[in-house]
């Protein structure tokens, strides 16, 4: 499997090259050259295997020789053992054709748990096997920080170092960040938006000396390795409702681009997609994409759902390079316009192709507040508002009869409610609790390092801190 970037300049990466450079030297990301597929018999085939058998049939397509089957049917074993429910990502019935699939059911209790957990392996295998040291830096809106420093933490060839923005994230996403006491993991809290930190990330990614000085990688979505392993339970929803065979849609509370363009790639491998709903809050940069074909950069607003406050969706320039028909040199010129002036926009035809499987929705937190309470009310069913605003979305989008009746909807229930228990408790008033072996954590001591938003401050800082 080879890979190249969307802005052309590092091509004929392998596997192992995309997982430890996370972000393409030429600022773009990577993408396999040819979207590996499965044929309907294959996907028929799945039916009834364990979630971690599916999960190796998958990832393996893309590790070709760097990481064989059998040793990603080893690492997908390890990874789902010790998720807290036998299915690792049930699919819950919520009512005629709606279904929610819940995936927080890992150590963070949120959906990232289930590509970060695999990636910590994968990335110790190949460091072991090199005998190098890597220093992780990511930038987090809640849940990717919590997940990343849980999975990478006391690993020796591993120094990872998480920005998230100072009082935008929930009390218990930041104390899953902060009291953690694993060898070479650092929680900074930076001054500013997720946006801001996003920014930081990249600045020292294209600084080339930094970069290969402290041998820097990243484990956001920029990086493809940490969406492979996304795909996954796409499939596994899928065919548990009688895929290939049953067409199925679905709704992804959408922030930075990364879940929803993983089932954009469930679908380029064979997986009979009907739709992908785009489900936002009101920072609605991409229903306003998809309304017009323009990308306008707005100022970030805080709402119910933090881990969507976000302006900028990195992972976007995948979908947008496959829009573009895969030129390299216009992506890169659209981003690079986007970067000076917050805007780029595609031609019509571009859009239409883009419509033909995406439909996007913004819900307000009146309308999230509203949606939690009614599935209370309704079917006792407690959900965190970015599950919400899924659910809203997904009524939408059948209501609009952008999904016909005959296809049944699952929705990405992606945080535990007790990660947001403010906003589910003013809804229904029932302050939904943390799961047992997250009990006492919000009195455990917190640990975190502050600094300002600049990229310098964030350099010093890792040369300081990192394990030599």
């Amino acid at each position: 499997m080879e890979y190249l970037s969307t802005r052309g300049e590092d091509n004929n990466t392998t596997f192992e090259g995309v997982l430890l450079n996370g972000l393409a030297r030429d600022g773009g990301l990577y993408l396999p050259k040819s979207w590996p597929t499965f044929n309907s018999s294959e996907i028929a085939n799945m039916q009834g295997l364990p979630y971690h058998e599916i999960a190796a049939l998958i990832i393996s397509k893309f590790t070709g020789d760097d990481i064989i089957y059998r040793e990603v049917a080893d690492l997908t074993k390890a990874t789902y053992a010790n998720f807290m429910h036998p299915e690792v990502a049930p699919l819950k019935f919520i009512e005629d054709g709606l279904y929610a699939l819940e995936l927080f059911h890992g150590p963070t209790i949120a959906f990232k748990d289930y590509a970060m957990q695999f990636l910590a392996r994968t990335f110790h295998k190949a460091l072991s096997k090199s005998g190098k040291r890597s220093v992780i830096l990511g930038a987090t809106s809640g849940d990717t920080g919590s997940a990343a420093l849980q999975a990478f933490q006391n690993l020796d060839s591993i120094d990872i170092f998480i920005l998230f923005p100072d009082g935008r994230v929930s009390p218990i996403q930041q104390k899953q960040m902060t009291s953690l006491a694993g060898l070479g993991a650092h929680a900074i809290c930076v001054s500013g938006d997720f946006d801001t930190c996003q920014d930081i990330v990249k600045g020292c990614f294209n600084d080339h000396y930094f970069r290969d000085e402290v041998n820097l990688s990243a484990i956001n979505s920029i990086n493809w390795a940490r969406l492979i392993p996304q795909i996954v339970y796409y499939f596994t929803s899928a065919v548990e409702l009688g895929a290939p065979d049953q067409k199925v849609a679905f709704s992804v509370p959408t922030g930075n681009f990364g879940n929803i363009f993983a089932g954009w790639a469930a679908k380029q491998m064979g997986l009979p997609i009907d739709r992908l709903i785009v489900a936002s809050n009101r920072n609605d940069i991409l229903p306003r994409f998809f309304e017009n074909g323009k990308m306008v950069r707005e100022k970030v607003h805080q709402s119910l759902s933090p881990s969507m406050d976000i302006q900028v969706s990195s992972n976007f320039e995948r979908l947008l390079f496959e829009l573009l028909e895969r030129d390299a040199e216009l992506c890169a010129l659209k981003m690079k316009e986007f970067a000076s002036t917050g805007f780029f926009d595609i031609s019509l035809g571009q859009l239409k192709v883009a419509k033909e499987i995406f439909a996007a929705y913004r819900v307000d937190d009146a309308k999230t507040t509203r949606r939690i309470k009614f599935l209370y009310d309704h079917y006792g069913m407690i959900f965190d508002p970015h599950s919400a605003v899924g659910l809203e979305a997904a009524k939408a989008a059948r209501d609009d009869e952008v999904v016909s009746k005959n296809i049944p909807i699952i929705s990405l229930a992606c945080a535990h409610p007790a990660k947001f228990p403010d906003a589910v408790e003013n809804a229904i008033g029932v302050r939904p609790e943390l799961p047992q072996h997250l009990f006492d954590l919000m009195d455990r001591q917190e640990s975190k390092i502050d600094i300002d938003g600049k990229v310098e401050a964030i350099k010093e800082l890792i040369f300081i801190n990192k394990r030599n």
